[in-house]
Order: C-alpha cells, then structure tokens, then sequence
C-alpha cells in the first residue's frame, strides 16, 4: 500500500500493516517469542531479535509512523528519552557539538546539560525565537540543531522554518521533538527537518498503559539510530509495540477533540479573573500566535497557566478539580494536571526554571478527550475563593 495514497485518518488504520494479514488476522499478533530461525549469511543487524528491533510488531509500528509523517523510515524504542539520546549520540558521533533552545522538557535538558560532556561532546543554548544569533554559536564541530514542535510546559513556537532554512546552510542535522503536536497538527519532515521524534507514550499512544518513544526520518539515518539503539538495547517488547499500533489507530479521532477543548479551556481561564496568565497558541495573547497559525493545523492538547496567589493558589486549585487527576505525562484520553516544578521539570535547579519562565506556581494541564463543557465547569468550582 503506497503511504502517499491516503489521508492520514485512513493512514493511521492501514499503514503499514502486512499484506495478506497474517493468519488472517485484522490486528497484527503479539510476537511475543525471543528466538527465531537463523537464515545463513545475515548480518548482525539482520538477526531477527527482540533486541535488533526487527521483530514484525516492530516493523509494521516503522512503516505506519513513517507514513503518518512522511519519511521514509521509522524507529520504535522503549521510551520517549530512548529516542532522543539514542538519536543525538549518533548524530553527534566523537567529539560533536549540539545547538539547542534553551527551553526544553527537563528530562531532555538534564541530558544535554549533564550527560553530554561525559560523552566528549558539547552544546550551546540557542534563543530559538531570534534566528540571527545562530551563527555566532556555531563551532567547527557543530553537528546538529534540536528543537521541540512546541515547549513544555510553556507551549512557545520555535521559528521552525528558520531552524530548516539555517540547518541546511550550515550542513547540519535538524532534529525536534514533536511529541506535543503529534503528526495530527504538525509533520516536521514536510518542512524540511531531518528527524521527528517522540515520546509515544503520550499522544501517539494515546492510553497511559506503556512507555515507549519513536524516531521518524530518512532510511540512511534512522538506519545508523538504529545500530546504535541496537547496542544500547532500548528495545521496545512486542506487547508494547501492539499497544502502540492500537492506540495508533485512534490518533486522530483524539487529538482532534483534545485540540479543541484545551482552545475552549485556554479561552475560558484567559478570561477568568483568578488566572493571570494562560500560554496557549491560539490565543492573540501567546507571542507565537500568528506563527503557530501559519505552521499547525491544531494547537494540541496541553496548556499552562500562572494563577493569582501563586504557588498556593495553584495548590488549592489542583486539589479541588474533580474531574483532572494530579500525575505527571500527557496526551492520554484522561485529563492531568500538576505543576511541572515539581513533576516534570523537578530535576533542573529552581534558577535555571525561573530563568525559563517556569515558577513554582505554573499549572500545566495536559486535556484530555472528556467533554469541554464538564472540564470548564470543574476548573470554574475549583478556582472558586
């Protein structure tokens, strides 16, 4: 089945899957075996092995991402993080050097800023809204640009058509996280990035029950992610990779209605007296608004907002809501709330967040596909004095 023929709800359902099924089977079983026959003269890479990543739950998960963003190949791995280090070190390779926006989920940020010189290779921070201070960050080792579709926790829109146009001028890889549009509302390849990542724990799975992370781009370089993460061994298992597929068939229906009640939730809270300020792309308000309209066909499904009485303000709040339950992740079909200072970002210094923007107090809430009108309703009686 060509991957170009159809359109991405269609696309979602049959991409990627075998043809004839297998066993007749409408749904792609669980390979849950850890051996298999060896055909002589393979090499490595060609072993089928759990491990290698080569199994058929992991290859029709590789043709069916592939096809929802447009690249020609795809890479399943046991978590979101999975990817993006697996991703960078091989960019990377000896001695690299990584430009990166300054705001990045913490999990990434802590790698970059503590994990990469253990490796040899180094990194400078880029204001990804300025594109004309690039260049004087750039050193001769200087081997990739990152950036996330949009931030977490503060939804900012990085100039994505810049990062494209300057990675190109200057030979280097372009690398984002689109985790938080999903192939929904943004397709990064189609613009021009080298590699789309994600952690498909969250919306491309879309049902808090596995862990797992995603590598979409040309077959050359995924090829060479792969050998890497077959040496790590971030291999994702087959019930996962079924899970995953499953989920996968829904993405649309979800992320169409988590668009549209995190735009009625923003637009609520940006009028409430009690909100001080909410960071979300549709409103006229967010200092990327025109330029998320002209690159997402949505907004996704996440929102932060700062509440008047700070940090036990947003305590109260978070313990009153009845319907939003207070975890850390995102993109599932129940609606999470919690402060990323104490969940998501815990692991960066209180300087460097506030630096970010990011204060004890933010309230991010990631919604899910419950009724707009009941979520409103919850947030109005718990932001009641």
């Amino acid at each position: 089945m060509s991957a170009n023929r159809y359109r991405l709800e269609t696309q979602t359902v049959h991409a990627g899957e075998p043809s004839p099924r297998i066993g007749g089977a409408a749904t792609v079983p669980i390979f849950q075996s850890s051996v298999y026959e060896l055909t002589e003269g393979a090499g490595y890479h060609d072993i089928v092995y759990p491990r290698l990543n080569n199994l058929p739950n992991h290859t029709v998960l590789a043709r069916k991402l592939a096809a929802l963003e447009s690249g020609e190949d795809g890479l399943v791995t046991a978590s979101g993080m999975a990817a993006i280090t697996t991703s960078l070190l091989t960019v990377l390779g000896q001695g690299g050097h990584l430009l990166t926006q300054s705001s990045l989920y913490g999990g990434t940020h802590n790698f970059v800023t503590e994990d990469l010189k253990k490796f040899g290779l180094s990194y400078d921070f880029i204001d990804a809204h300025r594109p004309e201070s690039w260049a004087a960050k750039l050193r001769p080792n200087t081997r990739a640009i990152y950036t996330e579709a949009l931030t977490n926790p503060l939804i900012e829109v990085a100039d994505h058509r810049a990062v494209v146009a300057f990675a190109r001028e200057h030979k280097l890889v372009s690398l984002i996280d689109n985790t938080f549009a999903t192939p929904v509302n943004f397709r990064p390849l189609e613009l021009g990035y080298d590699l789309s990542l994600h952690s498909a724990t969250k919306y491309l799975n879309g049902h808090a029950d596995l862990a797992a992370g995603a590598v979409i781009g040309p077959a050359e370089l995924v090829s060479k992610i792969r050998h890497s993460l077959n040496h790590l061994g971030g291999c994702l298992d087959p019930h996962s990779c079924y899970l995953l597929n499953r989920g996968l068939r829904t993405l649309v229906l979800r992320v169409r209605q988590q668009n549209s009640s995190a735009r009625a939730i923003a637009h609520f809270l940006d009028k409430h007296p009690r909100v001080l300020k909410v960071n979300y792309p549709s409103l006229e308000s967010h200092p990327q608004h025109e330029l998320a309209q002209e690159l997402f066909q949505g907004f996704g499904g996440v929102l932060s907002f700062d509440l008047e009485g700070g940090t036990e303000a947003a305590r109260r709040m978070i313990d009153r809501v009845k319907l939003p339950l207070h975890g850390p992740s995102l993109g599932g079909t129940e609606t999470l709330i919690i402060r990323p200072a104490v969940s998501s970002h815990a692991g960066m210094s209180r300087e460097d967040r506030e630096s970010l923007g990011i204060g004890d107090g933010l309230v991010r809430l990631s919604v899910g596909i419950e009724a707009s009108e009941d979520l409103i309703e919850d947030l109005d009686q718990a932001l009641q004095e």
